[in-house]
């Protein structure tokens, strides 16, 4: 891991992890919402969900599940650099931010987490 994921937290990165503590259920059914109506149409699925998984594991460490929430948040916002609604075009933003993410923290995502996003998606 790099340098950067070993510092210690600013006052400001607290603040966003008791956030996305008290946030955490809300944020939940929503990623999972969206990615139930989605699922079929994007290739990423499956990356999206290992990362979930990874994010909600208590062994992850806290600045990769950070990295992992901002990715999946902004998956689940509403508002993109592309509508997702645009044919071909829409998921590109999204997949490229998850992409990045998972190449940022690709260690700390497990085979435990891909099997977990595997069984997922089957049930979807």
């Amino acid at each position: 891991m790099s340098e950067g994921f070993s510092a210690s937290f600013s006052r400001e990165e607290i603040e966003a992890i008791r956030k996305s503590l008290r946030d955490e259920a809300k944020f939940g059914s929503d990623f999972m919402a969206r990615l139930k109506r989605v699922a079929k149409r994007i290739p990423f699925a499956g990356d999206l969900l290992a990362a979930w998984f990874c994010a909600r594991d208590p062994a992850t460490p806290r600045r990769v599940r950070m990295t992992l929430l901002a990715a999946l948040g902004y998956f689940v916002l509403p508002v993109d650099a592309i509508p997702d609604i645009m044919p071909l075009l829409g998921f590109t933003d999204d997949a490229a931010v998850i992409a990045a993410a998972i190449a940022a923290v690709a260690g700390s995502i497990t085979p435990e987490h891909r099997e977990r996003a595997k069984q997922a998606l089957a049930e979807f």
